[in-house]
């Protein structure tokens, strides 16, 4: 099969679709590769580290696109992206669809893809490619939450994380307990922080209160204790999901009005549109605003801070699936395991994820595969 890779062209963007690592697998097993050059500067891969490994450098990411029958990336498709997709192709990407221009689902459509959503793609254990982003994302939170609570930066409250003697440590509270909220958890734990998480599953709250037993407080969420958990943060960290949809504000911005003077919020989920009513995306370069005197960091592409862990974690979760249909061919692989399917946006012309259809009003289709052998 033959395989692109093109530069992410999102400015702030310094991950890149497969590591050489990846990329050496693949060509291994008898695959062509093709790599837009300085795609992995980013991460601190050279055009040599993917040459070395058998990868063909080209120089415009038309090209990678018209050459070849399946597309690693790592953003979200834009509008210039969207233009250069072939006729049955395959994209692997996070989509974030719900959150998306109706023009990028159209040209899905249009060009009869193959869209596969990382963040949509399941197995036994929950979502494999997005759970390694989202182990980035907890500790990140906590890191730049403990940046901004500093006098120096944009009006924070002044507080060290974790106290001193005599002085108490920073209120973080985590409203989710998934894989964000129980890595942010253990950082901020690390850094002595208190801790309470508020979900609205019990059996999540089990889990996180039996990882950190002691440690941290647990909150069944309503919006009672939501309310009063907001307004006792030095740091409030928004790590809902709800898997393939939008995010619900479940943070109203008369919450945040009752906020600390300079507290700091840190909203992960802002990449599926945000739990906080008062977020709204911004970016690397200019990653905070003040809304009534509370911090808000809210960008949605927060693991290209560490652009060279980030990449190699999403080749660690992401490459059997691509050598799995390189290797079988499309249909073959998707039949063979379910979790994958579940990942599929666009399928011959169709949208096949009900909860998008409904979004931009488009006709839904179940996915039905046939087996190629």
């Amino acid at each position: 099969m033959r395989i692109g890779i093109p530069k992410e062209n999102l400015k702030e963007e310094k991950r890149v679709g497969l590591a050489p690592a990846g990329v050496d697998a693949l060509v291994r097993l008898g695959h062509t590769v093709y790599f837009e050059h300085g795609g992995g500067e980013g991460s601190q891969f050279t055009d040599e580290d993917y040459s070395k490994v058998g990868a063909n450098i080209v120089f415009s990411a038309e090209e990678v696109f018209k050459r070849s029958e399946l597309i690693a990336k790592v953003q979200p498709l834009n509008e210039a992206e969207a233009e250069l997709l072939q006729e049955e192709q395959i994209l692997f990407t996070f989509l974030h669809l719900a959150v998306a221009k109706k023009s990028i689902l159209e040209n899905l459509l249009k060009n009869n893809v193959t869209a596969i959503s990382y963040e949509l793609i399941e197995d036994s254990r929950g979502l494999p490619v997005l759970h390694a982003m989202s182990e980035i994302a907890g500790p990140l939170s906590i890191q730049i939450a403990e940046r901004y609570l500093e006098s120096s930066s944009k009006g924070g409250r002044g507080i060290l994380m974790g106290g001193i003697t005599g002085v108490a440590p920073a209120a973080v509270v985590i409203i989710g307990a998934g894989v964000v909220g129980t890595t942010a958890a253990r950082a901020a734990l690390g850094r002595g922080a208190q801790v309470i998480v508020i979900d609205k599953d019990l059996n999540r709250l089990r889990m996180i209160d039996s990882l950190f037993p002691g440690k941290l407080t647990t909150v069944m969420a309503n919006p009672y204790t939501v309310t009063r958990g907001v307004k006792f943060a030095d740091v409030l960290i928004g790590a809902v999901l709800i898997k393939g949809e939008k995010t619900p504000h479940l943070v109203t911005e008369s919450m945040v009005k009752e906020m600390k003077k300079g507290a700091v919020i840190v909203d992960v989920s802002i990449d599926q549109g945000g739990c906080i009513e008062t977020s709204r995306i911004t970016t690397l370069s200019d990653p905070v605003f003040s809304y009534k005197d509370v911090i808000h960091y809210c960008v949605p592409n927060m693991p290209a801070l560490v652009s060279r862990t980030a990449s190699y974690g999403l080749n660690n979760a992401a490459i059997e699936y691509i050598q799995n249909i390189a290797e079988h061919g499309l249909a073959n692989a998707l039949l063979a395991d379910a979790g994958l399917s579940k990942g599929v946006c666009t399928y011959k012309a169709s949208c096949t994820n009900e909860a998008i259809a409904n979004i931009f009003n488009v006709e839904y289709r179940k996915l039905r595969i046939f087996s190629t052998n």
